[in-house]
């Protein structure tokens, strides 16, 4: 199977809701040290938050992204040669999960989805309820095919985030990060073999790139929480597309956002050389 389909599924597992009684300070601290990739210090804020809404499914589905891209970072699976080169993604040797990480990622998964489930069931339109689940899924998305190399797997999880994605923006338009949702849904359908499509169906999805990366502009323009994720997604589409330019165009406003990010540094690092050349040696 063609690997390039997952190229976008990375970020997906950081899906979370905009919800309007989020503490947004609460919030935004923790999306930034998750950006900033301090990890410890997310998982201080996410306690937090955890703590005092215990039963607010969203707090939970953060803390599994927070697993999940803790645990990319450690395998090395964030490098960007990872996403441009289709045999690395595909590539089944040489990752050893931690059973212990991944413990604690489903056991969040489940605290996301049982709560959620519980007051979908009591509320079919809670906005929040419904996209902790489409963020549950993605982060279950995620696992499944990146660390577990699942691929064919992880579909059934890609299709439910999809669903509930599409349920919030029908009760809500603006709700402007679930798009990222419904556009990487539109990336991996559009990048899927014919034989595969054949066999899974995606409701009221295209399978458009065009339309997937204007799902992206949307977010990465409008979206609350998730609008760096979409940058970082753009820039990823438009490396693969050879558009370095607008890779390293991307790269550089997250870095100057997230100078805390030495992955996102040494990425426009390596696009500057790309495009301009080894810089001459100092004397």
């Amino acid at each position: 199977m063609r690997q390039s389909a997952w190229v976008l599924l990375l970020c997906s597992g950081l899906q979370l809701a905009s919800a309007a009684d989020v503490p947004p300070a609460l919030m935004d601290r923790a999306f930034n040290r998750l950006y900033n990739t301090d990890f410890p210090g997310a998982f201080v804020l996410l306690d937090e938050y955890v703590n005092a809404k215990p039963e607010d499914p969203l707090g939970y589905a953060l803390r599994s992204s927070g697993y999940l891209f803790s645990e990319l970072d450690r395998l090395g699976i964030l490098e960007g040669e990872f996403f441009v080169d289709d045999k690395r993604i595909a590539e089944k040797k040489g990752l050893k999960p931690d059973p212990a990480v991944r413990e604690k990622l489903m056991h969040a998964i489940q605290d996301a989805q049982s709560r959620a489930s519980k007051q979908i069931a009591a509320q079919p339109d809670d906005q929040n309820a419904l996209y902790s689940m489409a963020a549950s899924n993605g982060v279950l998305l995620d696992y499944t095919a990146l660390v577990e190399k699942r691929q064919i797997s992880s579909l059934s999880s890609a299709r439910t985030a999809n669903e509930y994605a599409q349920r919030v923006l029908k009760l809500n338009p603006k709700f402007y990060d679930a798009y990222l949702t419904t556009g990487l849904t539109e990336y991996l359908v559009a990048s899927l073999p014919f034989y595969v499509k054949w066999f899974v169906h995606f409701d009221e999805v295209k399978g458009s790139k065009t339309q997937a990366i204007e799902n992206l502009r949307l977010v990465a323009t409008s979206g609350r929480y998730l609008k760096p994720f979409a940058k970082i997604l753009l820039a990823i589409v438009s490396a693969r597309e050879k558009q370095p330019e607008e890779a390293r165009r991307l790269l550089a406003e997250l870095a100057v956002e997230f100078p805390e990010n030495k992955l996102i540094h040494k990425e426009l690092d390596k696009f500057t050389v790309h495009i301009e050349g080894p810089r001459p040696n100092s004397r």
